[in-house]
């Protein structure tokens, strides 16, 4: 019993039951009495809710008075439950909302060394999903309350509000932290959130999603340590699939689809695996393996060559040429990203990209 008077929206929904029952039975009762199907309804309620107007009809026989009492005392004292129900139910739903946001709070004011991820769409869930399995601590800002829902319901620290608001910021405990993603698919915000960011911890590692190539500059100028073009990265994607299928079935097993260990291995290191085409007209389009390795200055290995006509050369030989349309497959730093376009990419193509 105890148990049954513990739930609120329970109470509320067997009031409910119970009320309708009592209408029901009160009408049905007036209605074989003689009284229309209105007069009995408009009867019930103005008893129910103790109105008091007076009766739609003459109350003068013990089978009429039998069935006001009982509706008085049953009808009154169901909708008092009905009422403390529902006041209970608001009470327990506010109080729960105000005592989780405090214990929230609470949890994110110990953290520290953790990531704030700014926006809780598909990619920012994936990242979550990522950082959580690998054992990591982070918090989520988000506005929208449909997504912070899904974020209560994984069992993530968050914060209700607009990552734009520096003391939102403060709340997720950027000081504290050592990395920020804000991946937000409005560019203008990132750009605010990467500034808002930067003024609050100098030595944050951000990482920040840009919709537009033309955004990375502004992004890099705000203090991004690095960004991430998700529609480059597709089509790069795409393109490895489409043109280099030897070289992408090997670099699959470098990558692991799952957690395999030299990908770990690499991660820890700071490293990434990358394919590019050598295209017409680059710097390093006619040099050898040694030559491109020694313009990038340690930025990037070799591990790969897969010529046009299909062939796929392992650790290829530093003597090996490079030629116009061939794929190299990259170890390299992802924070080296524009000096690979600077070095793969046709000049026209380069102008294109610092525009």
């Amino acid at each position: 019993m105890v148990q049954f008077l513990a739930s609120p929206l329970r109470n509320l929904f067997a009031g409910l039951a119970f009320m309708l029952a009592i209408a029901v039975a009160a009408t049905l009762a007036y209605m074989a009495s003689g009284w229309s199907l209105n007069d009995a309804i408009y009867m019930v309620v103005l008893t129910v809710y103790s109105v008091g107007y007076g009766e739609v009809a003459p109350i003068n026989t013990p089978v009429l008075r039998a069935i006001t009492v009982a509706l008085i005392v049953a009808g009154c004292t169901g909708m008092m439950f009905l009422t403390g129900s529902l006041f209970q139910l608001i009470t327990a739903s506010q109080f729960q909302q105000i005592y989780g946001s405090r214990r929230m709070q609470k949890d994110i004011d110990k953290l520290a060394d953790h990531v704030v991820v700014c926006g809780f769409g598909r990619i920012g869930q994936m990242l979550c999903r990522e950082i959580k399995a690998s054992q990591g601590e982070f918090v989520v800002i988000d506005h929208s309350e449909e997504r912070i829902a899904a974020a209560l319901k994984a069992g993530h620290h968050f914060i209700h509000g607009d990552a734009t608001d520096e003391d939102v910021m403060r709340l997720a405990g950027v000081m504290r932290a050592r990395a920020l993603a804000t991946v937000l698919p409005d560019d203008a915000a990132n750009v605010f959130i990467t500034l808002s960011a930067r003024s609050l911890n100098r030595k944050l590692l951000i990482i920040a999603r840009g919709e537009l190539p033309s955004t990375e500059n502004k992004l890099i100028q705000a203090g991004a340590n690095r960004v991430v073009l998700p529609a480059r990265i597709g089509a790069e994607r795409v393109a490895e699939l489409l043109l280099y299928r030897d070289m992408t079935k090997v670099i699959a097993k470098l990558r692991g689809g799952s957690l395999d260990r030299l990908a770990i291995d690499l991660h820890a290191l700071g490293l990434d695996i990358e394919v590019i085409t050598v295209e017409a007209g680059s710097r390093c389009a006619g040099l050898t393996i040694g030559g491109i390795e020694a313009l990038g200055a340690g930025a990037f290995l070799v591990a790969a060559l897969e010529r046009q006509d299909g062939d796929t050369i392992l650790q290829p030989d530093s003597q090996a040429l490079v030629r116009d349309g061939d794929g190299l497959a990259l170890v390299r730093r992802p924070e080296k990203t524009r000096i690979l376009d600077d070095l793969f990419a046709a000049p026209a193509c380069q102008e294109q990209s610092a525009n």
